[in-house]
């Protein structure tokens, strides 16, 4: 193929994974916030219990991310992707026949599944399967279109929930996944590109001799061996904590964003608007690192994506309300940056082989820590106010610090 066909292959499938992975977040992660109150106040619970089955889901994807990116190594994303659609259908469809908490949280489990199997994780192995070391651009190219999942999701669930009620609304969302995001992930995407098998050796080069050639490795072998697999499970933990921090800040803020810019005396419209700031910052940044991504490395993009929310929480925190918009444009341009360096970093750092099945870890760490994080964040902002937010500012600033002392010559 030319490289001109190449481009166009390229831009092809990251329309067609922008579009499921919109309609993906869009039905699961970003429903709660328009629906939980309509669910609650319909089966007789409290929103906090819609929000608790919600959490559990998340639990349950973190849980189950490193199978699926195993899966996703060993046969490609397409196959997994499909799946995905088909669980999220069964999911919303159960979730809209809860009449009580049973049916509610068996909705939510499925969903859950379906959450570990079809966003973005799932995507950017599949991405990787299929273009391996140039992944990078399409990672970008995905999150940008998905950007706009809760910019397109919520309306349009506000808009159906309000017609027809919002057990109506879960079944839309799961035809949409059965006859646009099935056929779209399973006809539209191409199968997995083969690993590039290792050079065999030269025809003339000696015969190995000694403990090599009875299979046996030479000491000095053994001890480069073994530091190389320590320095690997070194930098695999500190993206563990990396990713888990940023998800938990990502989940605080979605939940109790709001609130906290109150406690900083900000007026409840000041404080919508500037929540309202965070999707056009997240999408502006990734424009950003799009344009920049030839000439920048992951590691740097993730070194100065992290760094921006501490600045932002220090301008709150030094000047109060006069500084949320700025620190909603600064944690928005984090969210935005992170998404990528999640997909992009582990790839930049160990290559794509076992990409779906590490991916997957670093996910599952940040999936749990998103689920605690509105709950935990909420009681912080109860107790402390909008000092709250040196907690986020902190654990932030220590995700910079775990990031300085990661080296590409470490994770080979």
């Amino acid at each position: 193929m030319s490289e001109a066909g190449a481009a166009r292959s390229t831009r092809s499938v990251v329309a067609v994974l922008g579009t499921t992975q919109t309609i993906a977040w869009a039905s699961s992660y970003y429903l709660p916030a328009v629906l939980a109150d309509p669910i609650a106040r319909d089966i007789g619970v409290s929103p906090g219990l819609v929000f608790a089955a919600f959490s559990l889901s998340l639990l349950v994807s973190g849980v189950l991310g490193p199978l699926v990116g195993r899966m996703i190594d060993r046969q490609g994303g397409r196959d997994v992707l499909c799946v995905s659609n088909l669980i999220l259908a069964a999911g919303l469809l159960l979730l809209s026949m809860a009449t009580g908490p049973v049916l509610l949280f068996a909705g939510w489990l499925l969903i859950g599944v379906g959450i570990a199997a079809g966003l973005y994780d799932a995507a950017f192995a599949t991405l990787v399967g299929i273009y391996r070391e140039r992944s990078r651009t399409a990672i970008t190219g995905i999150t940008l279109i998905a950007g706009f999942a809760s910019t397109i999701g919520w309306p349009l669930t506000a808009l159906i929930e309000d017609a027809h009620g919002w057990r109506m609304a879960c079944v839309c969302w799961a035809l949409v996944h059965l006859f646009v995001c099935l056929p779209a992930n399973r006809w539209l995407l191409p199968p997995p590109s083969p690993a590039v098998p290792p050079e065999p050796r030269p025809e003339s080069s000696p015969p190995p001799a000694g403990d090599a050639a009875r299979g046996v490795a030479a000491p000095d072998t053994v001890a480069a061996a073994t530091l190389l697999q320590r320095q690997r499970r070194n930098t695999v933990l500190l993206l563990g904590f990396v990713f888990a921090a940023s998800a938990f800040v990502a989940g605080a803020m979605a939940t109790q964003m709001i609130r906290l810019l109150e406690a900083m005396g900000s007026t409840p419209a000041a404080a919508i608007f500037a929540g309202m700031l965070i999707g056009p910052a997240q999408v502006l940044a990734r424009v950003v690192e799009l344009a920049l991504a030839r000439h920048v490395t992951p590691l740097t993009s993730a070194r100065v994506a992290l760094s921006l929310h501490p600045a932002g929480a220090l301008a709150l925190v030094a000047v109060g309300a006069p500084a949320a918009v700025p620190f909603a444009l600064l944690h928005g341009a984090t969210n935005g940056l992170v998404t990528i360096a999640r997909g992009t970093l582990p790839l930049w750092l160990f290559g794509p082989d076992g990409y779906g099945a590490l991916i997957g870890r670093i996910g599952g760490f940040a999936r749990i820590a998103q689920a605690i994080a509105p709950f935990a964040f909420g009681l912080a902002v109860d107790a402390l106010g909008g000092a709250a937010v040196l907690i986020t500012g902190g654990l932030m600033t220590a995700a910079v610090l775990a990031l300085l002392l990661i080296r590409r010559s470490s994770a080979p």
